[in-house]
């Protein structure tokens, strides 16, 4: 996958941008501003946000009115999703978001040729229908591997073994896969400690 060039006045395609808690991983329960950018050719089967892979469904903003959208929120926290965000060359993005005083986390899948932006938090959420650039594993604050059958805990082994010692380690059930999945991965975890549970507490909670 190609990381797509931005015009000299940059705009992105923007799916949809709103405030609300972030639902996983390390900053879970904290106030957010997502920003979920148009554009993925991962496939994946499960995705619960299909519509956001045409690159050309979506509207696009420039790098001001994202931020100044972002700056009208109380939480200082911008999430960057998709899609694929890396699609895009985020570097001017985080650094107007940083220039506003908001920290820059993004969910990626690591599949792009390069990293762009400056990152407070990067989450490396492998795919198994894309490789991922070997470029994300040193990167990645966090790995988040989406458990939808059996198999998909030595896949994710595979991953804990390349990511720094300093990369958290969480495991999360697909959502329609939760019922059968959940107690299979509480005692993963329990037999693999270096592991952590991830769940999609948003959903929960009925909220974006």
């Amino acid at each position: 996958m190609e990381m797509l060039k931005e015009s000299p006045t940059q705009t992105l395609p923007v799916m949809e941008a709103f405030y609300t808690l972030q639902g996983e991983g390390f900053h879970q329960g904290k106030a957010a501003y997502f920003i979920r950018l148009g554009g993925c050719d991962v496939g994946c089967h499960w995705c619960d946000v299909k519509e956001s892979w045409d690159i050309n469904a979506h509207p696009h903003f420039s790098i001001e009115q994202i931020v100044a959208e972002a700056a009208q929120h109380e939480g200082r926290l911008a999430v960057v999703t998709g899609g694929e965000p890396l699609m895009h060359n985020l570097d001017e993005l985080t650094k107007a978001l940083h220039q506003a005083g908001i920290q820059t986390n993004i969910e990626t899948s690591g599949v792009c040729e390069t990293v762009s932006g400056d990152w407070d938090w990067i989450c490396f959420s492998p795919k198994k229908f894309k490789s991922p650039n070997p470029d994300i594993f040193r990167k990645a604050h966090e790995l988040k591997v989406i458990v939808y059958n059996q198999s998909d805990f030595e896949w994710a082994e595979s991953f804990a073994e390349k990511v720094s010692e300093n990369c958290i380690l969480y495991l999360q059930p697909e959502w329609g896969r939760q019922e059968v999945m959940l107690p299979q991965i509480i005692e993963y975890i329990k037999h693999n400690p270096a592991w952590r549970i991830s769940l999609q507490v948003h959903k929960f909670m009925n909220i974006p």
